[in-house]
Parts: structure tokens; sequence; C-alpha cells
């Protein structure tokens, strides 16, 4: 089999931040009250004018020049995202044109909740192992809050935008070691966006009950994710004969800063191994994992050789994890 790995890496979190204290200026909410419950300090907004496969492009555009290839080495796009610019066409192919990517660019989007990109990242790997495809760029991007209702303080305070894309090749060292990937469609109901779909078209009722919004039953989705954090994790350090001593970076979805800290805490993985991102960005849903990996590199803690643990749970229920070699 061939070793894939990551290649090239980039990310891009907009320039607007907004505050809990600016939340508070519309929301029954306090920064208090944000900051105990979630870890939230600030977050960040996309602007009016930008779309989620903007965003991608440029986080991609930065991972194809951190490759040191060209753009038309790119042989296939896969989105993960949970907030398209449009049901369709695939935002893939929105990112392909911004891109000016070869027509010979296979491009396709995939939404499997907050683990987008860790379900993108497997799958676009299974394209260069099976020897389909040379180059392949995975990209986690959300304009996320606009799925967000604005006056339910249990969502609105929770997420943020972003992106982040990497670019998936053939390596002759290190790379992915083992991945594990989970579901369980019976918990389906405890984080959706009812509207907009076959089931529920828009109508003057979905306007009414503004089921176009996201709803959560957020003590549900958060037993799951206390579990699941760790539950996956050890399946696939199992799976891959891995201790976890030996894992130097422990990258877990930002979802909530209790969920991480307990997740680590049963796993037995210390507080400096844990790379946390959620005070300054949120949860950036499918875009977590890969901004983080990249905050990471930016602050020159990521060396060649470490062992990444990367985990993420979110809508579906769904969950998954990547073993990798830096």
């Amino acid at each position: 089999m061939r070793k894939v790995g990551i290649i090239g890496l980039g990310s891009y979190i907009p320039e607007k931040v907004v505050t809990n204290t600016d939340l508070e200026k519309f929301l029954d909410t306090s920064d208090e009250w944000i900051r105990t419950r979630t870890g939230i300090v600030e977050r960040r907004y996309a602007k009016e004018s930008e779309a989620t496969s903007d965003l991608a492009t440029i986080a991609a555009k930065r991972a194809i020049e951190d490759a040191k290839i060209s753009p038309e080495d790119i042989d296939l796009i896969i989105v993960g995202t949970n907030s398209p610019d449009m049901l369709y066409p695939a935002t893939a192919c929105l990112v392909q044109e911004k891109l000016n990517l070869s027509k010979k660019c296979a491009a396709f989007d995939l939404q499997a909740g907050c683990p987008g990109w860790i379900y993108t990242t497997v799958v676009g790997s299974q394209f260069i192992q099976s020897g389909a495809y040379k180059n392949v760029l995975v990209i986690g991007a959300e304009a996320i809050t606009r799925m967000m209702d604005p006056t339910d303080r249990s969502t609105y305070v929770l997420f943020g935008d972003g992106a982040g894309a990497v670019v998936l090749s053939e390596v002759e060292e290190g790379g992915f070691l083992g991945f594990e990937l989970f579901a369980d469609g019976s918990l389906s109901q405890y984080l959706t966006l009812p509207a907009g779909g076959s089931r529920k078209p828009f109508s003057e009722q979905v306007l009414k009950e503004r089921s176009y919004f996201t709803q959560m039953n957020g003590s549900e989705v958060f037993k799951f994710s206390v579990r699941e954090i760790s539950r996956i994790s050890s399946v696939l350090l199992e799976k891959t004969n891995t201790k976890i001593e030996d894992v130097d970076w422990f990258i877990p979805h930002q979802a909530n800063l209790r969920i991480i800290q307990a997740g680590a805490e049963k796993l037995g993985i210390p507080t400096e191994k844990v790379v946390v991102t959620i005070d300054k960005f949120g949860n950036s849903s499918a875009a977590s994992i890969p901004v983080s990996l990249d905050f990471l590199r930016k602050q020159d803690k990521l060396k060649k050789g470490d062992l990444v643990l990367m985990v993420s749970f979110g809508a579906g229920m769904t969950s998954g994890a990547i073993l990798m070699r830096w």
C-alpha cells in the first residue's frame, strides 16, 4: 500500500472578531456564562460578501503554495462542509473555478457533520492509495454562523467561521498510520437543520417556526461527545498498536472546552499535549481540526516525526479519528 500524508497545509480565519461582550448586546447571555460553559472568549465571522467557497479557496491556495506544487497538479478536490454556498452545485466545484484548476480535476462535497474534514481526508487518501490520483486537495470549510439562530443563545454563542485545507499525496515516510470512522443515525435528531431539503422544503410555516436554523439538544450532544471523544480515540490507538504516551499532540474537535478536558483526562493525555483553539475561534465545525493543526504549526510546535492524534464528533451523530506521523 502507498503511504499517504500531508504535503501542504493552509488555513484562513476571517478578520471579523466577535467577542462574548458583543453577543451580550442582543442575547440574554454574559461573558462569564459563555466562558464557564464553553471556554469560548471570541469567534470569527465571515464578511457578508464571503461564502464558504471563498474561505475554502483562500485556505486551499495557501495549502497548494505550502506543498510547492502547481495548482494544475491537483487531481481531485473534496470539500467537507455543513454550510455549502448552496445545496447544489457542490462547493468543491465553485472552489475549482475560483482556483482556475484544470477541468480534469474532479470535485465533490462530503457532508458528515463536524467530522467532515476527518471523513474527507480518509476518503481522499483512498484515491491515492489505490493509484487513481496523485494529489488530492481536502478542505474543511464553514460559514456555519449563517446557519445559527441569532435569537437562540444555546447555539449562536458557540460557532465561528473558517477554513483549513491540506494537499494529500504519497510520502516516503510518516503520513497516516490509521483511521476510525463511526456513525449512529439513531441519535440524528439531536443536532439538525430541519428545513431546506426534500423532507421540509421552504414554506411560510418554515419561516414562522424558524426551522431553517440549526436546532440542537445540547445535553444529549454533550453526552455523546464526551463519550465518543475518548471511545473512538481508544479504538484507533488499539487498532494501530499505539500507546497513549507515545502521542505527541492531541487535536480534538473544538466544540466545548469541557468536552476536550474530559476526553483528554479519560485518555490520560497531559494538558500540554492538547491543542486548544476554541477560546479564539469558537466551534468552526468541519474546519476545526485543520485550522487547529495549522495553528499548532504556526506556533513552531509541530515537529517532523511528531505523532498526532486527531478526533472529531458531531451531527449524525458521527465521529472520526486519524493517527498521523508528521
